[in-house]
């Protein structure tokens, strides 16, 4: 796929974005093309099932049926292996060839734990919570490859899902003392006399105030303040040593004390570009890639003077006009996440082997548990390449072709005997799946069935023409295949 065609389909996703579905006839609720909007927005992908329940609803029963439903627990337990903690004490004293036999342990753990969230966003009954596990876990960034523990990972991936819809200034204290983020921001070896700016300047730039409200000085000063923090080697948990804390009087923000980690952290929260910084990030997750600044500022006020409690935000943000406003819908690119989990969702194709799923995001561009860098996946056009296009086509195609493809199997074996044992289990849960895409487009909706498809599938109205695929599963593919099926 070269560059022209990522750039034609660019300019297909926002002819696709400048129009939308015409309105459908409905009874009592706001109807299907809503309820898809918001299932879709809030999780990922949207069911026939789902769908029909929520259009009977009006905007704002729908809203708190969502936000009512949080989780703050995974419902599925956590793999086996994922939990234990070891000394790096106990790593050093390894024989060479234990210590590879360990780090290989910690590749497939590390495996293990992906495909292990990945079985979580299909099997939650509450896919607002994964979503939002997921938004944090873009925002308080760790990886696996520098974490080096999927202990510290998978407690870091129960925080966020435990503190996903309740205050944020809770949250971001728990977040920075986290021994996940400690390690990846070079927290954990911040001491007196060797302060590490790392984390002091991430904290400000990312986490809360946003680039360029900030001076040198103030991070300097602020990372003196969490010296002392660290990390006990037996438990993996959280250690405060006041015997490395320069206690020492720091200048920050204009204001002078013997300030430590957590009066910093106050201290952001303090200032109105914290809340501000916070809403417009929550806009673009939910709502546009541009914030309405004016809306922004007074959610943001409210935001603040509430303790930063988020259920209040994101329940004022889902049910605003802008939220449902037509030109806003099909304005945001599925991440690979979204195609991926959406897709398996939306047709309710269970897998009994998440893994190859897991490999599919990570070629597609968003590796879970392991983003590119401190700032995380950028979103947006960023995720459509000449790779990931020709990817995601292929295997939305293939998902919809299972059923054909079991009847080759002779043909699916001698091709996956050719594979790398990856490329063979993702064969295997592939030829595992039962699917028919006969049978679902014989569930849909009776009466104008075209418009019933394209309302269930597609968050915009399509770019192409598709007169002449205009029944059954030929249309179906051809809508899948369409540019505003990339888009939410």
């Amino acid at each position: 796929m070269t560059s022209k065609s990522v750039k034609r389909l660019l300019a297909a996703l926002l002819l696709c974005a400048a129009g939308v579905l015409p309105p459908i006839a409905q009874g009592a609720g706001m109807g299907a093309e809503e309820a898809r909007h918001l299932l879709a927005r809030t999780g990922f992908g949207a069911r026939l099932g789902e769908i029909d329940t929520y259009a009977r609803l009006e905007r704002r029963e729908a809203v708190e049926r969502i936000l009512s439903g949080v989780r703050t627990e995974a419902r599925t337990p956590a793999p086996e292996g994922a939990l234990a903690w070891t000394p790096p004490t106990r790593l050093r004293q390894m024989a060479a060839e234990d210590r590879k036999l360990f780090v290989r342990g910690l590749v497939e753990q590390g495996l293990a734990l992906k495909a292990w969230w990945l079985g979580e966003m299909l099997s939650t009954d509450s896919p607002f919570s994964e979503r939002m596990t997921l938004f944090w876990h873009n925002h308080f960034t760790s990886s696996l490859q520098k974490v080096r523990s999927t202990a510290l990972m998978y407690r870091q991936n129960a925080l966020l899902r435990r503190h996903a819809l309740g205050s944020y200034a809770e949250l971001l204290h728990a977040a920075a003392k986290d021994p996940a983020m400690l390690v990846y921001l070079d927290s954990a070896t911040n001491r007196r006399g060797q302060p590490n700016e790392n984390f002091a300047r991430e904290v400000m730039e990312l986490f809360t105030l946003g680039e360029g409200k900030y001076s040198e000085r103030d991070v300097r000063e602020a990372a003196r303040a969490f010296t002392g923090w660290s990390i006990d080697r037996d438990s993996g948990q959280f250690m405060w040593r006041p015997f490395a804390h320069d206690d020492d009087p720091k200048t920050i923000f204009g204001r002078t004390g013997n300030f430590r980690g957590e009066d910093v952290i106050n201290l952001l929260l303090e200032q109105p570009a914290t809340a501000e910084q916070m809403v417009a990030k929550l806009w673009r997750e939910f709502v546009s890639p541009q914030p309405d600044a004016v809306v922004v500022k007074r959610v943001a006020a409210g935001f603040r003077s509430s303790g930063y409690q988020l259920r209040p935000v994101l329940r004022e943000l889902l049910l605003a006009d802008a939220f449902w406003a037509p030109q806003n819908r099909g304005a945001l690119i599925k991440s690979p996440v979204d195609l991926v989990v959406g897709t398996l969702r939306q047709f309710d194709i269970a897998i009994a082997d998440p893994l190859p799923f897991a490999l599919v995001l990570r070629n597609l561009g968003q590796d879970l548990l392991s983003p590119p860098n401190v700032k995380g996946w950028p979103g947006g056009e960023a995720w459509i390449n000449s790779q990931t296009l020709l990817a995601r086509k292929q295997f939305v195609e293939r998902l919809l072709r299972v059923d054909e493809a079991r009847m080759m199997p002779a043909r699916m074996e001698q091709a996956a005997d050719a594979q790398q044992p990856m490329a063979r289990r993702f064969m295997q849960a592939m030829m595992e799946i039962r699917f028919s895409a006969n049978d679902w487009v014989a569930a849909l909706p009776a009466g104008d069935t075209v418009r019933s498809m394209q309302t269930v599938l597609l968050a915009a109205a399509p770019a192409n023409d598709h007169a002449a695929a205009a029944q059954g599963v030929d249309l179906l593919r051809a809508l899948v295949a369409d540019p505003a099926y990339q888009l939410k």
